[in-house]
């Protein structure tokens, strides 16, 4: 009989033991994957919803500042304004390299004028903007043509439609951007020409017509000239134009940020607490197997089993329970938040990307090598004292 053998008839013959080590190894694995997931999909989220806007500042009408981030995170419509001659106010300012104003509009809700209930739609300035503008030239080799749009990852042109019908206009879905995991993914990003059109459009064809007050914006991009710093950049525009709110960069998505933090601290607290308890209850366990074990072990001893190959088996067994119930506890976690990603996003209020199939690979890898050294840890002093044990002392006990 090797090693292997022996390892899995131990295993069969003591139910409650094994299923004990199984739960606990697939407890802290699954819970560890998920929170894992979750907490570094929502990181990721928030630096590639920056990203996409490419901007060092974000500027805002006073009091939206909340409501702006929340529609870029999740993908809720807001309708915000400020006069359009802030962006010439700004663009006046040496330390402002590049400004471009965006118009921030909802589709209808369950209005056959709409193919979408509800959607977030972004107007951007083909001439100023430095966001969408670099990936069409990349993609498309082109900026968009009126009637023309660009989507989220998850935007789509409804079967058996010519586009997708805006207020009564159809517009013409030309791509689609690479995901990041918020609610930009459900975005429509159109020109300000095409918004216009659908404005002037929506009088005659849709149930309520889409209203864009004269001369008015949402939000403006900037970018600051090298050497200058956003946060004096802000402050400088808010004292000048006071009416606005400044955003730069490294607090855009600041309260989410903070919301991730906490949630990380939570979830690494319990999870080292699980761990030390998991690791506290196999070692009791195993300590109380050994001992039952004793006289089963000593005649192996006698039979020619070197310390070696007691140590070995005794932890080989404990390590067939951890694979087994680590992998089963990463395979459901994993399972579970592809499948319910929506709900969790919904009920955390708090968007994040899950991670491409080497990565996911990846984590699932250091994943079970966690369980395993966790195991083997709690194994290891009762093992020893096992394969330490003389034959003869343990038969007369």
């Amino acid at each position: 009989m090797n090693l292997f053998q022996l390892a899995l008839r131990n295993i069969s013959r003591n139910a409650f033991r094994s299923w004990t080590i199984f739960l606990c190894a697939f407890y802290i694995s699954g819970f560890a994957l998920a929170m894992m997931l979750i907490v570094h999909g929502a990181e990721q989220s928030l630096d590639l919803a920056n990203q996409r806007l490419g901007a060092d500042i974000l500027v805002v009408p006073n009091g939206s500042e909340q409501k702006v981030e929340t529609s870029l995170l999740m993908g809720n419509p807001t309708n915000v304004w400020m006069p359009r001659e802030v962006v010439e106010k700004i663009a006046r300012l040496p330390e402002v390299e590049s400004i471009s104003p965006q118009l921030y509009l909802a589709t209808l809700t369950n209005a056959a004028c709409c193919s979408v209930s509800n959607m977030f739609v972004i107007a951007f300035d083909p001439q100023t903007d430095f966001t969408i503008t670099p990936w069409l030239e990349q993609r498309l080799g082109r900026a968009l043509n009126p009637g023309e749009a660009i989507g989220g990852m998850y935007v789509f042109t409804p079967p058996g439609e010519e586009g997708i019908k805006i207020y009564g206009t159809f517009v013409r879905l030309m791509g689609n951007l690479e995901p990041t995991g918020t609610g930009l993914d459900r975005a429509l990003f159109i020109s300000f020409d095409t918004a216009y059109d659908i404005a002037r459009n929506s009088r005659t064809r849709a149930v309520e017509p889409l209203q864009i007050p004269d001369n008015s914006i949402s939000a403006a991009l900037i970018r600051v000239r090298r050497g200058n710093a956003a946060q004096i950049v802000s402050m400088k525009i808010e004292q000048q134009i006071p009416e606005v709110t400044a955003i730069d960069s490294p607090e855009l998505f600041l309260s989410y940020r903070n919301q991730i933090n906490g949630l990380a601290e939570i979830v690494w607290m319990v999870l080292a607490i699980a761990l030390v308890l998991s690791i506290a209850i196999v070692d009791l366990i195993f300590t109380m197997a050994v001992n039952a074990r004793r006289r089963e072990i000593a005649v192996l001893r006698a039979l020619g089993s070197t310390r070696r190959s007691i140590f070995f088996s005794l932890l080989a067994e404990a390590n067939l329970l951890a694979f087994g119930g680590g992998m089963a506890g990463l395979a459901l976690s994993a399972l579970a938040v592809y499948l319910f990603r929506n709900l969790l996003v919904s009920s955390l209020q708090m968007p994040f990307l899950l991670p491409s199939l080497p990565e996911l690979v990846f984590v699932l890898a250091i994943g079970i090598l966690v369980v395993l050294a966790a195991v083997s840890i709690s194994v290891l002093p009762p093992a020893l004292a096992a394969s330490r044990r003389e034959p003869a002392l343990a038969m007369r006990e």
